[in-house]
């Protein structure tokens, strides 16, 4: 893939944004026309829009905005997939970006990112024309965040993330470059086949413009629940380090970024609407893999088993993960809030606990009838990513 026309939110106007937005999409219909379906090259725009629809099923309510993650300790994770040597084949995860950081970690295949919530995947379409529309990691950061870009673009490429989210701190977003940006990403947005209705547009609009407004201050957000003061803010999370104390967010070095960016403009990062314990979504994506001859590397579900848990259907989850074709190695990840007992591996000053288990283990467990309850699950085999 080549790549997209390289972007300058600080001279772009927004006549030009959308002349380079149009330009994008006459490249995405080309792409669809070719009507092949390549493992190298990946997905066809047309496949990409048909798959969606095909894996996905009815959405369901969570009452968040889930617009980033709340949790502080998602890259500590990665100590421990290293220590397991999870690498490659395919990976699922539920919820928005933080998903990239395991990706560009584990530098999967194809990445099937689902979610019961149908504002995830269009959040997720919003993310994948942002990275459709810029070459770099500051241009793309400008363009979610509605920021005037450096005049040389390029000469970021090599700095380090913070002085990337230095100058997003210092840099506001004007009416010009914000309203560029979105009529830019919306105009992106339209050409990945996937169907958005008028209220779909909306939804993308909303959320592009919480991150405009709230920058870096962005934090994550309950509908029906007081906000914790614990919950990190976007900037933290860009920052995270791993438990070696290295920067580990997708958009810590261009190569990661580049990664991911790769897999987006190939069309193989699918959103999914769907119930990780339901009947349809799972089902399909194993039918998908099983086809495609892949395993599943990893599997990052939060504390969603939290909520299966209590509401009864966790065993249909762990069918459901049971199902999935893949590799001795393939692990699971979760988060655990210790707002009751505390976790053995919990790191002090962070607000949640990332735990890696073998999946083989979490079957096995589960056939042992070993989870009597969450903290049972969380704390069983689980692989100590202490350094």
């Amino acid at each position: 893939m080549r790549d997209s026309p390289r972007l300058n939110l600080s001279a772009v106007t927004l006549a030009g944004w959308l002349a380079l937005a149009a330009m994008a999409g006459r490249a995405g219909h080309a792409q669809a026309s070719a009507g092949r379906v390549e493992a190298e090259s990946g997905l066809t725009t047309a496949s990409f829009a048909s798959l969606v629809t095909r894996l996905s099923e009815a959405g369901g309510y969570f009452d968040t905005d889930n617009l980033i993650s709340n949790e502080s300790s998602y890259l500590h994770a990665v100590t421990a997939l290293n220590r397991l040597g999870v690498t490659g084949g395919a990976y699922l995860g539920v919820g928005p970006d933080q998903n990239f950081s395991y990706i560009a970690r584990i530098r999967p295949s194809i990445a099937f990112i689902i979610d019961i919530r149908r504002d995830n995947l269009l959040e997720l379409l919003m993310f994948k024309a942002c990275f459709a529309l810029a070459p770099s990691r500051i241009e793309y950061l400008s363009l979610l965040l509605g920021r005037p870009a450096p005049a040389d673009p390029s000469a970021w490429t090599s700095r380090p993330l913070a002085e990337l989210t230095g100058y997003l701190d210092r840099t506001p977003a004007t009416p010009a470059s914000r309203e560029a940006a979105r009529a830019a990403m919306l105009a992106r947005a339209r050409t990945f086949g996937v169907a958005l209705t008028p209220a779909d547009l909306a939804t993308i609009i909303r959320f592009h413009d919480a991150f405009v407004t709230q920058g870096l201050d962005l934090r994550f957000t309950t509908f029906q629940r007081a906000p914790r003061p614990d919950y990190p803010d976007y900037r933290r999370l860009l920052l995270e380090t791993d438990r070696e104390g290295r920067q580990a967010s997708y958009l810590a070095s261009e190569a990661d970024y580049r990664f991911v960016k790769s897999l987006q403009d190939r069309n193989l990062v699918i959103p999914v609407v769907g119930d990780l314990a339901g009947d349809h979504a799972m089902a399909a994506i194993a039918r998908t893999l099983t086809q495609r001859n892949q395993r599943v590397s990893a599997i990052y579900a939060s504390n969603v088993e939290f909520y299966l848990m209590q509401n009864g259907s966790f065993d249909r989850f762990v069918r459901n993960v049971g199902r999935l074709p893949r590799a001795h190695r393939s692990a699971i990840i979760r988060s655990y809030f210790p707002y009751r007992n505390p976790h053995p591996h919990a790191v002090p000053g962070y607000n949640s606990t990332q735990v890696v288990q073998p999946i083989a283990s979490l079957i096995r467990g589960q056939h042992l009838g070993a989870y009597r309850t969450y903290f049972d699950l969380v704390t069983r085999d689980a692989v100590d990513g202490q350094p």
